[in-house]
């Protein structure tokens, strides 16, 4: 088996108990590289045969040479990109799945907007100033931290208080748009150039979902709770057949359009976050260009999965696939970023 000579690693976290045991499922051996105090989760799953204790993931760029002499691909989710940013992983020489060049445009809130719009997508309105501020808007700050510090305003007033904390920040002033929240996760093949939809997922959020639970006469009397939106779950969802056919034209506009902007453009695990509104409009509001973590509850795969292969398939084998692929056809450069 050509894939044996080769080892999926990852950092313990986000997503790398789905990442390690799909490397597994598909005959990888695995190394997950771990801030000391954090290994036991993959020591408890079994999903690591090799574990590298560092003292903080910064310090990531200085194994690397011990990852290129174990012949490892390195696999990225949220939490490395954070860590590290983009700008640190695009200067990596160990072997890395995906398009290093397409971080730079899911990183910068612009520049993921002008991705976003240019591929024909409907995308909240954003304000320059919170001058113009003249609707519910929520703001964001730039990076992966799952949702942590954003808020909402209703005015400029409202917004200038609650901002003080986090002057230093950069952020988006984005449209409040009333919906459902929904998570697409897809699959695009660099080898076959085909979409998968992966899954769907919503998120559970501290502490606007537990607010919500509170009815608005008891919410009266309480002290004042300003809500936050700090990811701490996700929550498996079948989404309404009749979207499928818009949501899969919307993953194949945004690989297209990326090719335009970071050639080859994006490739592997993604996800659209939208917002499903009453009047069945679509709006996306961000791109993640990596597997995220709403791919987790689907660890035995999903129904979209199950439908196209008939056996478990989790985002994270889909990726073990992808790569072992790659090496059997002699076309792992493809795969690499």
């Amino acid at each position: 088996m050509a894939q044996l000579k080769y080892k999926i690693a990852t950092i313990g976290s986000h997503s790398a108990l789905q990442i390690l045991k799909g490397a597994h499922d598909e005959g990888f051996a695995t190394i997950a590289i771990c801030k000391k105090g954090f290994e036991r989760p993959y020591k408890m799953f079994n999903v690591a045969d090799e574990i590298i204790n560092i003292n903080s993931y910064h310090n990531f760029p200085k194994i690397q040479n011990q990852l290129i002499k174990k012949n490892a691909i390195i696999v990225p989710h949220a939490s490395f990109v954070t860590y590290m940013g983009y700008e640190e992983v695009e200067q990596l020489k160990v072997m890395y799945y995906g398009n290093k060049k397409i971080l730079k445009w899911e990183s910068d809130r612009n520049l993921e907007r002008q991705w976003l719009k240019n591929a024909g997508l409907k995308v909240p309105l954003v304000f320059n100033k919170a001058k113009g501020i003249d609707r519910l808007v929520i703001v964001k700050f730039m990076g992966a931290e799952g949702g942590r510090g954003y808020f909402l305003a209703k005015d400029e007033k409202d917004f200038n208080k609650k901002i003080k904390p986090y002057k230093l920040r950069k952020y988006v002033i984005q449209e409040y748009i009333i919906g459902v929240p929904l998570f697409t996760h897809y699959f695009y093949s660099s080898l076959t150039n085909e979409i998968e939809i992966m899954g769907c997922d919503i998120r559970y959020e501290s502490n606007v979902d537990s607010l919500g639970r509170i009815s608005a006469r008891d919410q009266i009397v309480l002290p004042k709770i300003d809500p936050s939106y700090v990811i701490v779950g996700n929550i498996p969802v079948t989404v309404r057949e009749s979207f499928l056919p818009r949501l899969i034209e919307m993953g194949d506009a945004v690989v297209k359009e990326s090719g335009k902007l970071a050639p080859p453009g994006l490739f592997g695990p993604f996800c659209l976050e939208t917002i499903l509104t009453p009047e069945e409009e679509i709006y996306v509001f961000e791109i993640s260009a990596r597997i995220v973590a709403g791919t987790n509850p689907f660890i035995d795969g999903s129904p979209y999965t199950w439908l196209k292969y008939k056996e478990p398939m989790s985002t994270g084998r889909r990726i073990a696939r992808e790569i072992k692929m790659a090496i059997k056809t002699n076309q792992l450069k493809k795969v690499l970023g």
